[in-house]
């Protein structure tokens, strides 16, 4: 049988448990992240993609532009629905859940940003983004991969840090594209589902999966934790992980998002060593029937918002140190097209959610909406690259200062930063 660190924790599971029976590097980890206020050793990152391409234009709505309105006839945002964040720009009504944490100065938004790359396929789009390499297709790894390579490189200290088995994981069936690379990351399915047979003579083949996982690995905390880390997943499952129970008011969707979000939290909080956690949304792609208010993407926002809500509630001090990034491959076109929906675009807009964030401010250089004004006569125009953003969001939380190994070819510097967090 085939095996691969894909297999181990497919569709598996981890829970909250006391620390009284943790494994050393367990409560080592939980005292190096322990703490509502930042801690250089214990920032952590969670990632999430939004498949299909998101209408930036009706999720961030620049309402006082005029074409935007002569544009789309039937799914405009009106005026008097948008929730106002700054006399210029307004959030879709269905982003409700994300208004108090722009006003409390968590939530910043970057308007007008992507990808350099002109492709309007999702496939190349989506794995330029992943890669962090547009328009280079052979590339072998993710950005979010290396980001954790330049963290091990880095001066700050925190290569010295013991890794655990959850430094990089993924909510899903399989690594994706974003944490292919050298270090070892996970995928989940389900929190509530994983089961695994007890260490005996003959170990069970996520055991084995498991084992072979750190033995191929040349980290020397990796081979001197393997065995207690697979004690640590045996004696997590065995706390029942179908137990745990959100923060008050935290209320996350029943969706599948929302119990993404849920179970993200929920490793988070049980100090597992985790660094970076990432996640995806599908339904993004409107070609038909978008709707306006109510509709389609009306729904989909009220399920994004409303579970990263529910998530940031959820980590209560915990969120001191972690932030949160959203992308998706590309815009979506400025006019509307003949079946109510609109088609691949450009520019689009990334939210970043974070305990350190400069939020209440909606970021990047606005390149208007007048016709000579759009990208191919079409677009929504990029100002800003998305690895700007993530180069900066990384920086700040996992200590990557070697941007040129995460994003190859960007010549990003600190100079180039927005000043986000």
């Amino acid at each position: 049988m085939q095996l691969n660190r894909r297999f181990f924790l497919h569709k598996g599971a981890l829970a909250v448990a006391g620390t009284t029976a943790m494994p050393n590097f367990v409560v080592r980890s939980l005292l190096a992240q322990t703490g509502g206020g930042r801690d250089e050793r214990g920032q952590r990152l969670v990632v999430i993609f939004q498949r299909g391409a998101a209408d930036g234009l009706n999720v961030v709505v620049p309402y006082r532009e005029k074409n935007y309105y002569a544009m789309r006839p039937s799914i405009a945002i009106p005026q008097n629905q948008v929730l106002d964040l700054d006399g210029v720009f307004g959030l879709h009504p269905s982003l409700a859940a994300f208004k108090p944490l722009y006003d409390q100065g968590q939530l910043a938004i970057v308007h007008a940003c992507g990808s350099p790359d002109m492709s309007r396929s999702h496939f190349d789009a989506q794995d330029y983004m992943e890669s962090g390499t547009p328009g280079v297709k052979n590339t072998e790894d993710g950005w979010l991969n290396r980001a954790l390579q330049a963290e091990d490189t880095c001066k700050c200290g925190r290569h010295n840090q013991e890794h655990t088995a959850f430094r990089a994981l993924a909510l899903g069936a399989d690594v994706p594209r974003t944490l292919e690379g050298k270090i070892p990351a996970i995928a989940i399915g389900n929190v509530n589902s994983f089961t695994v047979a007890g260490r005996g003579p003959t170990p069970s083949p996520a055991a084995s999966a498991f084992e072979a996982m750190y033995a191929d690995s040349g980290d020397r905390i990796f081979h001197a934790a393997g065995d207690e880390t697979f004690e640590a997943v045996k004696m997590l499952r065995a706390a029942n992980p179908a137990q745990y129970t959100p923060a008050a008011g935290a209320n996350y969707p029943t969706t599948e998002f929302g119990n993404n979000m849920r179970q993200i939290a929920q490793l988070l909080k049980a100090n597992l060593g985790v660094e970076a956690a990432f996640t995806d949304v599908n339904g993004w792609d409107t070609h038909q029937n978008q709707g306006s208010v109510n509709g389609q993407l009306a729904n989909r926002l009220s399920d994004f918002s409303a579970s990263i809500a529910a998530f940031w509630r959820d980590l209560g001090d915990g969120a001191g140190n972690v932030t949160l990034v959203t992308m998706s491959e590309f815009g979506r076109t400025a006019r509307e097209n003949g079946t109510g929906g609109t088609d691949h675009g450009h520019g689009n807009a990334m939210f970043v959610l974070g305990g350190q964030v400069k939020g209440g401010k909606v970021y990047g250089h606005w390149p208007g909406l007048e016709n000579e004004q759009l990208n191919q006569g079409r677009d929504l125009a990029l100002t800003t690259d998305f690895r700007q953003v993530l180069g900066e969001v990384v920086t700040h939380s996992l200590g990557a200062e070697n941007l040129e190994m995460v994003f190859p070819g960007a010549h990003l510097s600190r100079a180039g930063f927005l000043r986000l967090v």
